[in-house]
């Protein structure tokens, strides 16, 4: 097994693991704090890629339209906030389910009628469009390590925020006791719009950050959702942390068993089988893994401390 190729694929599962983890990171506090199950949280991953290639496309500077493309996906989830997701908490997840299903198809439309049915391409800067040469094996693009670096930097502020302030505390309280919160005191609404609108903001940066490469597109938001559900059971619901390892493991699964599962197989079987076999296992192999910690500890792997 070539060592280079093999740092290469651990890289793009790490890339992949922050990615998935800026957009579990709100809605793992949305589904522990509120017990809401927002299925068009991934509009906000599409929005946040379509913004940014606007403005990139005005501006012609990709940071520019990072930088602009976040307050402005911000103000969009605090309006669904506002205006559709504060009526629904009072309601079973059935509700839920069904509301924010309507949202997807609503934001979908909006998008396509906006910007059309195309996807959008957007440029990188030259000094982003570059590559890092560790050695000559290792050949690694400058923005894949960039989004690492955004990611890891995202982290750690969330985890700041989450456990050393004010904020992060009641954040950390609705999680564990949301009814003797609002008893206290607190404007449990208040809350709720800043948490939601906090966690489109960062989801919307994740689709900025994955646009580059894939470019944005209606509906690529439902493609991610259903893997950040995974990754927020892996975790634990309602954990910042459990949401980062989660996502790592889920980025690092997915990629190394789409890389190497087929020549892990033809130990066991001939080159044929093995290969035919290797891409539904390793399509399947984090939903393997929530079966099993579902099963092992179904609270996840790492839980907020009180619930």
């Amino acid at each position: 097994m070539d060592a280079s190729l093999v740092i290469i694929q651990l890289l793009n599962g790490m890339q992949l693991g922050v990615l998935l983890f800026l957009v579990c990171a709100g809605l793992t506090l949305v589904f522990g704090i509120m017990d809401f199950i927002n299925l068009a949280h991934g509009a906000f991953y599409m929005i946040g890629a379509y913004v940014c290639g606007t403005i990139t496309a005005l501006t012609g500077n990709f940071v520019i339209g990072v930088i602009l493309g976040i307050p402005l996906t911000l103000a969009v989830g605090y309006l669904t906030e506002l205006s559709v997701v504060r009526r629904l908490y009072q309601r079973d997840h059935l509700d839920h389910v069904l509301a924010t299903f309507g949202l997807i198809l609503i934001f979908d439309t909006g998008v396509h009628l906006i910007w059309g049915a195309g996807g959008m391409a957007i440029p990188l800067p030259e000094w982003l469009d570059s590559q890092i040469r560790p050695t000559d094996d290792i050949v690694i693009p400058t923005y894949r390590v960039m989004i690492i670096l955004v990611g890891l930097a995202v982290a750690a502020g969330l985890y700041y925020v989450v456990t050393k302030t004010r904020v992060g505390m009641l954040i950390r309280a609705g999680a564990s006791n949301r009814t003797m919160v609002e008893a206290l005191g607190v404007d449990i609404k208040k809350l709720f719009t800043l948490v939601f609108a906090a966690g489109a903001a960062i989801a919307g940066l994740a689709g900025m950050m994955i646009s580059p490469i894939t470019e944005a597109s209606i509906g690529m938001g439902n493609e991610i959702i259903i893997v950040a559900f995974v990754v927020i059971i892996i975790g634990g619901i309602g954990s910042i942390k459990g949401a980062f390892v989660g996502a790592l493991i889920v980025g690092l699964i997915d990629t190394l068993g789409r890389s190497y599962l087929d020549q892990f197989l033809k130990l066991f079987m001939g080159a044929e089988n093995a290969e035919t076999a290797a891409p539904a296992i390793s399509a399947m192999l984090v939903y393997i893994l929530m079966a099993i910690v579902l099963a092992v500890r179904p609270q996840g792997l790492f839980p907020p401390k009180v619930r």
